[in-house]
């Protein structure tokens, strides 16, 4: 019986599958290769650049806010004088209880407090109708809508020198107007409510635009489809306002209202430079200081730092307490829409 010996082949130099020469990868493999780096590259970048792009606000606020308010609580415990910020003594609470049993703290907050309600309240009422008149098609609405921010453009210099000269006692406009019509001139700068409401009228002057456009932005949200249907049934502009507008508005009206609020208590340009003799005191009987006005006279004026933080922690106190509020009315609001 014959018997087979089956051998196989070796390769042939040339052949169809050639041998690998060592140290030469394939280019398939270097290909892989790249695009597994890209591929590592990408999630890395796709990881960390996030934090890269916000870093510099948190660079700015840890330098520009962070540290000053620190810094700021750590001084109201203290006795520390703007001549020398470096020679603290600790006092504990005083500064607080101090600035609690001064009558010109409470009378600066009570200031704030007038002159926030009489610049809010009428801003707010106007920005409200300014909006509606826009809301509806009109020719030339963008310059409309340009003119209205142009005030919240002009720095504050420049609209109080400019409200000083019209609420001026002797050659003021404002005055001879009233006196055109029969009334007696008015002390702008002396009385105490009608310097509180110039200093109003500068506010109101500066931010009614501001709340204008941004009530306009909310109203040109609202659906087309809610005022159709309120026509249908009967119901005039007026009453569309009423029942289609305002309910849609309660959160930018709840917005405006907190934004405001915040930046009535802070108030401190319009006074400091409404003051004839452009000083810290808002007026001769401090008739229209402001906590923003008391805070700069006990520190930069008196040069008590020390004071001037324990009013500045007060007033971001005050700041809280506001956003508490906010945020239980928001609370409200959501649950009963």
């Amino acid at each position: 019986m014959a018997t087979r010996h089956d051998t196989a082949a070796l390769p042939v130099k040339g052949g169809a599958a050639p041998g690998r020469p060592p140290g030469n990868p394939a280019p398939v493999d270097k290909e892989q290769r790249r695009r597994a780096r890209l591929s590592r590259r990408w999630q890395r970048d796709m990881r960390w650049s996030p934090y890269a792009f916000v870093s510099p606000f948190f660079l700015l606020f840890l330098a520009f806010g962070l540290f000053p308010l620190i810094y700021t609580g750590w001084a109201s415990l203290h006795q520390v004088e703007l001549t020398a910020p470096t020679d603290m003594n600790w006092v504990g609470m005083k500064n607080y209880t101090r600035i609690f049993d001064d009558e010109f703290f409470w009378n600066a907050a009570k200031n704030t407090l007038t002159i926030g309600v009489i610049s809010t309240v009428p801003q707010l009422l106007m920005a409200m109708g300014i909006a509606h008149i826009l809301n509806y098609k009109l020719r030339a609405s963008t310059f409309y809508r340009v003119a209205m921010l142009a005030p919240y453009a002009t720095s504050i210099a420049a609209a109080s020198l400019v409200f000083v000269l019209l609420f001026g006692r002797d050659y003021g406009m404002i005055n001879w107007a009233l006196d055109f019509v029969g009334i007696d001139p008015v002390d702008w700068q002396g009385d105490k409510w009608p310097s509180q409401f110039a200093v109003s009228s500068i506010i109101i002057w500066r931010w009614t635009g501001y709340n204008a456009l941004i009530y306009l932005a909310a109203m040109q949200a609202i659906p087309q489809d809610l005022y159709e249907s309120a026509a249908l049934d009967g119901a005039n502009r007026w009453q569309q306002f009423i029942h289609v507008t305002l309910p849609a508005l309660r959160p930018t009206i709840l917005f405006t209202v907190v934004v405001s609020t915040i930046g009535a208590s802070q108030v401190f340009g319009e006074p400091l430079l409404f003051d004839a003799n452009k000083g810290a005191s808002g007026g001769a009987e401090h008739q229209f200081q402001t906590l923003g006005l008391y805070l700069y006279e006990q520190g930069w004026v008196n040069q008590h730092l020390g004071r001037a933080s324990a009013i500045a922690w007060t007033m971001f106190a005050i700041l809280i307490v506001i956003g508490i509020i906010n945020q239980l009315i928001s609370r409200r609001l959501r649950a009963s829409s």
